[in-house]
C-alpha cells in the first residue's frame, strides 16, 4: 500500500496557496547526497512510491534511502458526470505539498557514480524538476 496517514482530525481539508520557497528543510540530514526539489507543486502517494523503487532498483538495494515527504493532505474528486452541488467528493489520493528547495530524498552509502543516475531516473518518476545536490 502507499503512504497515507494512520489518524486524521479532519478527513477532508480545504486546498491552500503553495508558497514559492522553503527555507528550513533545504539541507540534508541524514545522508550524503540527496534529490531537492527546483519548483513547487503536489506529489501524490503513487509518485512517491514510484521514485523510490526507481532508486532502490537502479543501487541495486545497497546503501539507505531517506524519504524526506509525507503524503499527509486529501485530495478529493467528485465522479465524472456529477451534478454541481452536493457537497465535497470523497478522498481521490493522498498527497505532499513540496514547496521549492525541500529536500524529496537522501541516499548514503553508494558512491556518485550509482547514486547520480538513481537519482535521475527516480526524478523523472515525479511531476516537478529536482536537482541533485551534497
Amino acid at each position: 500500500m502507499f503512504l497515507q496517514p494512520k489518524k486524521l482530525k479532519y478527513k477532508k481539508i480545504r486546498k491552500g496557496k503553495l508558497s514559492k520557497f522553503e527555507y528550513k528543510s533545504n539541507t540534508l540530514k541524514f545522508g550524503t547526497i540527496g534529490l531537492k526539489a527546483a519548483e513547487s507543486g503536489t506529489i501524490n502517494a503513487r509518485q512517491i512510491e514510484a521514485a523510490r523503487q526507481a532508486i532502490v532498483r537502479k543501487i541495486k538495494r545497497n546503501g539507505k534511502i531517506w524519504i524526506r515527504i509525507f503524503p499527509s493532505v486529501p485530495i478529493t474528486k467528485k465522479p465524472t458526470e456529477v451534478r454541481m452541488g452536493k457537497g465535497k467528493g470523497g478522498v481521490a489520493y493522498w498527497a505532499a505539498k513540496v514547496k521549492s528547495g525541500v529536500v524529496l530524498f537522501e541516499m548514503c552509502g553508494v558512491e556518485d557514480r550509482k547514486s547520480i543516475p538513481a537519482f535521475k531516473t527516480g526524478g523523472a518518476k515525479l511531476p516537478i524538476k529536482t536537482i541533485i545536490f551534497s
